[in-house]
């Protein structure tokens, strides 16, 4: 008989903010979730997480961006790849989509954005000025951010289906 495994005690509040942002960090694609009538819609995109929101460029013209700014709310799902139930983690989340108008706010998202994909700069030349008008005139995207107005973190590293509310 295998001795029986000593359950993981749960981390503290602080902890648990401290692996989530670390999760959200590590990851590149967040799922967005927006409705409109009886219609629901996923959309994956890239982005950042600065300053406790979520940033990330999309077309104006897109499905989840229409959704979000007619309706005023959506949700995104961020989670590291799991081969087994025992390595599932993850960020579940609630908030609004709003349009980021640049500013020194979309000057400090945009660095860290192109910090965490410096591929993103060889869509441009050598030489170009990567700014936010920089990304609307050659793809026609805009920034966003994901503000979460409530964000569970779960893991089942900590005990199977653990999910606990986090500040980001």
């Amino acid at each position: 008989m295998s001795p029986q495994q000593e359950p993981t005690p749960t981390p503290t509040a602080q902890e648990l903010s401290k692996l989530a942002v670390s999760l959200a960090d590590e990851q590149t694609t967040m799922t967005l979730a927006t409705a409109s009538a009886d219609e629901a819609w996923a959309a994956p995109v890239y982005y950042v997480l600065f300053k406790s929101a979520f940033y990330f460029l999309s077309d104006p013209k897109s499905r989840h961006i229409q959704e979000a700014l007619q309706s005023g709310q959506s949700s995104a799902a961020v989670h590291a790849a799991a081969s087994t139930w025992q390595e599932i983690r993850g960020l579940q989340m609630t908030g609004a989509i709003k349009p980021v108008e640049g500013g020194i706010e979309a000057l400090q998202a945009l660095k860290e954005y192109l910090k965490k994909y410096p591929f993103t700069k060889e869509l441009f030349g050598k030489n170009a000025v990567l700014d936010i008008s920089s990304f609307r005139e050659r793809f026609g995207v805009r920034l966003y951010k994901f503000s979460p107005s409530l964000a569970y973190y779960l893991d089942n590293r900590i005990r199977f289906a653990f999910r606990e509310a986090v500040t980001l």
